[in-house]
Protein backbone atom coordinates (compact mmCIF):
# COMPACT_ATOMS: atom_id res chain seq x y z
CA UNK A 1 0.00 0.00 0.00
CA UNK A 2 1.39 3.40 -0.96
CA UNK A 3 2.34 5.78 1.83
CA UNK A 4 -0.14 8.57 2.59
CA UNK A 5 2.37 11.15 1.35
CA UNK A 6 2.33 9.48 -2.06
CA UNK A 7 -1.44 9.11 -2.08
CA UNK A 8 -1.92 12.82 -1.39
CA UNK A 9 0.83 14.09 -3.71
CA UNK A 10 -0.29 17.09 -5.74
CA UNK A 11 -3.17 18.02 -3.42
CA UNK A 12 -3.72 21.79 -3.29
CA UNK A 13 -7.15 21.95 -1.71
CA UNK A 14 -9.17 20.21 1.01
CA UNK A 15 -12.96 20.07 1.11
CA UNK A 16 -14.40 19.33 4.55
CA UNK A 17 -17.86 18.05 5.33
CA UNK A 18 -19.29 19.63 8.49
CA UNK A 19 -21.89 17.45 10.21
CA UNK A 20 -20.26 14.29 11.49
CA UNK A 21 -16.78 15.53 10.61
CA UNK A 22 -16.45 18.80 12.53
CA UNK A 23 -19.32 18.42 14.99
CA UNK A 24 -22.40 16.43 15.96
CA UNK A 25 -25.50 18.62 16.09
CA UNK A 26 -27.96 18.41 18.95
CA UNK A 27 -29.24 20.20 22.03
CA UNK A 28 -27.40 23.39 22.85
CA UNK A 29 -26.03 23.59 19.31
CA UNK A 30 -24.09 20.35 19.37
CA UNK A 31 -20.53 19.39 20.25
CA UNK A 32 -17.25 19.49 18.30
CA UNK A 33 -15.71 16.15 17.38
CA UNK A 34 -12.50 15.50 19.27
CA UNK A 35 -9.47 16.87 17.44
CA UNK A 36 -11.41 18.56 14.65
CA UNK A 37 -10.97 22.18 15.81
CA UNK A 38 -7.22 21.68 15.96
CA UNK A 39 -7.19 19.81 12.64
CA UNK A 40 -8.96 22.68 10.85
CA UNK A 41 -6.53 25.16 12.40
CA UNK A 42 -3.57 23.12 11.16
CA UNK A 43 -5.00 22.91 7.66
CA UNK A 44 -5.51 26.66 7.58
CA UNK A 45 -1.91 27.23 8.63
CA UNK A 46 -0.72 24.99 5.81
CA UNK A 47 -0.23 25.76 2.13
CA UNK A 48 -3.54 24.06 1.32
CA UNK A 49 -6.74 25.83 0.34
CA UNK A 50 -9.65 24.86 2.59
CA UNK A 51 -13.39 24.90 1.87
CA UNK A 52 -16.35 23.55 3.79
CA UNK A 53 -18.79 21.56 1.64
CA UNK A 54 -21.98 20.64 3.47
CA UNK A 55 -25.48 19.32 2.86
CA UNK A 56 -26.74 21.09 5.99
CA UNK A 57 -30.31 22.18 5.25
CA UNK A 58 -31.80 22.79 8.68
CA UNK A 59 -29.77 25.96 9.31
CA UNK A 60 -29.02 29.00 7.21
CA UNK A 61 -25.40 29.39 6.20
CA UNK A 62 -25.03 32.38 8.53
CA UNK A 63 -26.49 30.48 11.49
CA UNK A 64 -24.27 27.47 10.80
CA UNK A 65 -21.12 29.58 10.63
CA UNK A 66 -22.06 31.38 13.84
CA UNK A 67 -22.51 28.04 15.59
CA UNK A 68 -19.17 26.71 14.35
CA UNK A 69 -17.37 29.87 15.42
CA UNK A 70 -18.90 29.49 18.87
CA UNK A 71 -17.51 25.95 18.98
CA UNK A 72 -14.03 27.28 18.22
CA UNK A 73 -13.65 26.91 14.46
CA UNK A 74 -11.93 29.47 12.24
CA UNK A 75 -14.55 29.72 9.50
CA UNK A 76 -16.29 32.43 7.48
CA UNK A 77 -19.58 32.33 5.59
CA UNK A 78 -17.76 32.81 2.28
CA UNK A 79 -15.86 29.55 2.83
CA UNK A 80 -19.00 27.41 2.95
CA UNK A 81 -20.68 25.75 -0.02
CA UNK A 82 -24.22 24.82 1.04
CA UNK A 83 -27.27 23.60 -0.90
CA UNK A 84 -29.85 26.31 -0.03
CA UNK A 85 -27.97 29.25 -1.63
CA UNK A 86 -27.16 27.05 -4.64
CA UNK A 87 -30.83 26.09 -4.98
CA UNK A 88 -31.91 29.75 -4.84
CA UNK A 89 -29.60 30.54 -7.75
CA UNK A 90 -31.11 27.69 -9.79
CA UNK A 91 -34.65 28.81 -8.98
CA UNK A 92 -33.96 32.38 -10.12
CA UNK A 93 -32.11 31.28 -13.29
CA UNK A 94 -34.96 28.98 -14.35
CA UNK A 95 -37.86 31.14 -13.23
CA UNK A 96 -39.07 28.51 -10.77
CA UNK A 97 -41.45 29.33 -7.93
CA UNK A 98 -41.10 26.69 -5.22
CA UNK A 99 -43.45 25.13 -2.78
CA UNK A 100 -41.07 24.81 0.18
CA UNK A 101 -40.94 21.67 2.29
CA UNK A 102 -38.01 22.84 4.41
CA UNK A 103 -36.99 23.39 8.02
CA UNK A 104 -37.94 26.75 9.54
CA UNK A 105 -34.25 27.33 10.27
CA UNK A 106 -33.36 27.50 6.57
CA UNK A 107 -36.48 29.28 5.30
CA UNK A 108 -34.74 32.67 5.50
CA UNK A 109 -32.42 31.57 2.67
CA UNK A 110 -35.46 31.67 0.35
CA UNK A 111 -36.73 35.09 1.46
CA UNK A 112 -35.99 36.69 -1.93
CA UNK A 113 -37.53 33.83 -3.94
CA UNK A 114 -41.06 34.10 -5.36
CA UNK A 115 -43.13 31.30 -3.84
CA UNK A 116 -46.51 32.33 -5.26
CA UNK A 117 -48.36 29.89 -7.53
CA UNK A 118 -45.68 27.17 -7.20
CA UNK A 119 -44.37 25.39 -10.29
CA UNK A 120 -41.92 23.14 -8.43
CA UNK A 121 -41.21 21.66 -5.00
CA UNK A 122 -38.04 22.16 -2.98
CA UNK A 123 -37.50 19.56 -0.27
CA UNK A 124 -34.84 19.72 2.44
CA UNK A 125 -34.23 18.14 5.83
CA UNK A 126 -37.46 19.48 7.31
CA UNK A 127 -37.19 17.60 10.62
CA UNK A 128 -40.47 17.67 12.52
CA UNK A 129 -42.14 19.33 9.52
CA UNK A 130 -42.06 15.98 7.71
CA UNK A 131 -45.68 15.32 8.68
CA UNK A 132 -48.17 13.43 6.54
CA UNK A 133 -50.00 16.68 5.82
CA UNK A 134 -46.87 18.47 4.61
CA UNK A 135 -45.64 15.53 2.54
CA UNK A 136 -49.08 15.13 1.00
CA UNK A 137 -49.25 18.84 0.13
CA UNK A 138 -45.91 18.58 -1.69
CA UNK A 139 -47.23 15.48 -3.49
CA UNK A 140 -50.39 17.35 -4.54
CA UNK A 141 -48.41 20.31 -5.88
CA UNK A 142 -46.25 18.02 -7.99
CA UNK A 143 -49.19 15.99 -9.31
CA UNK A 144 -50.98 19.14 -10.45
CA UNK A 145 -48.03 20.25 -12.61
CA UNK A 146 -47.77 19.30 -16.28
CA UNK A 147 -43.98 19.07 -15.94
CA UNK A 148 -43.32 18.45 -12.23
CA UNK A 149 -39.94 19.54 -10.88
CA UNK A 150 -38.70 18.24 -7.53
CA UNK A 151 -35.48 19.75 -6.18
CA UNK A 152 -33.90 18.00 -3.20
CA UNK A 153 -31.27 19.68 -1.02
CA UNK A 154 -29.11 16.59 -0.69
CA UNK A 155 -29.92 12.91 -0.82
CA UNK A 156 -28.55 11.66 2.49
CA UNK A 157 -30.08 8.62 4.13
CA UNK A 158 -29.30 9.57 7.72
CA UNK A 159 -26.95 11.64 9.85
CA UNK A 160 -25.80 11.67 13.46
CA UNK A 161 -26.84 14.00 16.27
CA UNK A 162 -25.70 13.78 19.87
CA UNK A 163 -28.93 11.88 20.62
CA UNK A 164 -28.33 9.28 17.89
CA UNK A 165 -28.92 8.66 14.19
CA UNK A 166 -31.57 10.78 12.44
CA UNK A 167 -33.44 10.07 9.22
CA UNK A 168 -32.33 12.47 6.45
CA UNK A 169 -34.03 14.09 3.45
CA UNK A 170 -33.18 11.28 1.03
CA UNK A 171 -35.85 8.96 2.41
CA UNK A 172 -38.58 11.58 1.95
CA UNK A 173 -37.32 12.52 -1.50
CA UNK A 174 -37.55 8.86 -2.51
CA UNK A 175 -41.15 8.75 -1.28
CA UNK A 176 -42.16 11.68 -3.51
CA UNK A 177 -40.23 10.24 -6.45
CA UNK A 178 -42.07 6.95 -6.08
CA UNK A 179 -45.51 8.49 -5.56
CA UNK A 180 -45.20 10.94 -8.46
CA UNK A 181 -43.20 8.77 -10.86
CA UNK A 182 -40.48 11.41 -11.24
CA UNK A 183 -36.76 11.85 -10.57
CA UNK A 184 -35.58 14.58 -8.21
CA UNK A 185 -32.84 17.03 -9.11
CA UNK A 186 -30.28 16.96 -6.30
CA UNK A 187 -28.63 20.20 -5.18
CA UNK A 188 -25.90 19.17 -2.77
CA UNK A 189 -23.70 16.12 -2.38
CA UNK A 190 -23.34 13.78 -4.27
CA UNK A 191 -24.33 16.03 -7.21
CA UNK A 192 -21.30 16.59 -9.49
CA UNK A 193 -22.38 20.20 -10.08
CA UNK A 194 -22.26 20.89 -6.35
CA UNK A 195 -18.72 19.57 -6.02
CA UNK A 196 -17.65 21.45 -9.17
CA UNK A 197 -19.01 24.68 -7.69
CA UNK A 198 -16.96 24.18 -4.52
CA UNK A 199 -13.83 23.44 -6.56
CA UNK A 200 -14.37 26.53 -8.70
CA UNK A 201 -14.74 28.68 -5.59
CA UNK A 202 -11.46 27.21 -4.28
CA UNK A 203 -9.69 27.72 -7.58
CA UNK A 204 -8.37 24.14 -7.86
CA UNK A 205 -8.92 21.26 -10.27
CA UNK A 206 -10.61 18.04 -9.19
CA UNK A 207 -7.38 16.03 -9.30
CA UNK A 208 -5.77 18.59 -6.98
CA UNK A 209 -8.41 18.25 -4.25
CA UNK A 210 -9.39 15.79 -1.55
CA UNK A 211 -12.81 15.50 0.12
CA UNK A 212 -13.03 14.50 3.78
CA UNK A 213 -16.39 13.23 5.00
CA UNK A 214 -18.26 10.64 7.04
CA UNK A 215 -20.67 9.54 4.27
CA UNK A 216 -19.31 6.81 2.02
CA UNK A 217 -21.91 7.60 -0.67
CA UNK A 218 -22.46 11.37 -0.58
CA UNK A 219 -18.97 12.49 0.44
CA UNK A 220 -16.55 9.78 -0.70
CA UNK A 221 -18.41 8.32 -3.67
CA UNK A 222 -19.64 11.68 -4.96
CA UNK A 223 -16.17 13.22 -4.78
CA UNK A 224 -14.50 10.26 -6.46
CA UNK A 225 -16.96 10.37 -9.34
CA UNK A 226 -15.87 13.98 -9.91
CA UNK A 227 -12.22 12.98 -10.12
CA UNK A 228 -11.26 13.92 -6.58
CA UNK A 229 -9.58 11.83 -3.95
CA UNK A 230 -11.69 11.22 -0.85
CA UNK A 231 -11.12 10.20 2.76
CA UNK A 232 -13.70 8.83 5.18
CA UNK A 233 -13.50 9.58 8.90
CA UNK A 234 -14.54 7.23 11.71
CA UNK A 235 -16.87 9.83 13.21
CA UNK A 236 -20.45 10.93 12.55
CA UNK A 237 -22.50 8.36 10.66
CA UNK A 238 -19.51 6.02 10.12
CA UNK A 239 -20.27 2.44 11.09
CA UNK A 240 -18.13 -0.69 10.95
CA UNK A 241 -18.92 -2.41 7.68
CA UNK A 242 -18.59 0.76 5.61
CA UNK A 243 -15.31 1.42 3.84
CA UNK A 244 -12.85 3.33 5.98
CA UNK A 245 -10.37 5.41 4.06
CA UNK A 246 -8.95 7.85 6.59
CA UNK A 247 -9.22 9.33 10.07
CA UNK A 248 -8.27 12.67 11.64
CA UNK A 249 -5.30 11.24 13.54
CA UNK A 250 -3.50 10.36 10.30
Amino acid sequence: MAAWGERLAGVRGVLLDISGVLYDSGEGGGVPIAGSVEAVARLKRSRLKVRFCTNESQKSRGHLVGLLRHLGYDISEGEVTAPAPAACLILRERGLRPHLLVHDGVRSEFAQVDTSNPNCVVIADAGESFSYQNMNKAFQVLMELENPVLISLGRGRYYKETSGLMLDVGAYTKALEYACGIKAEVVGKPSPEFFKSALQQMGVEAHQAVMIGDDIVGDVGGAQRCGMRALQVRTGKFREGTVLVHRWSL
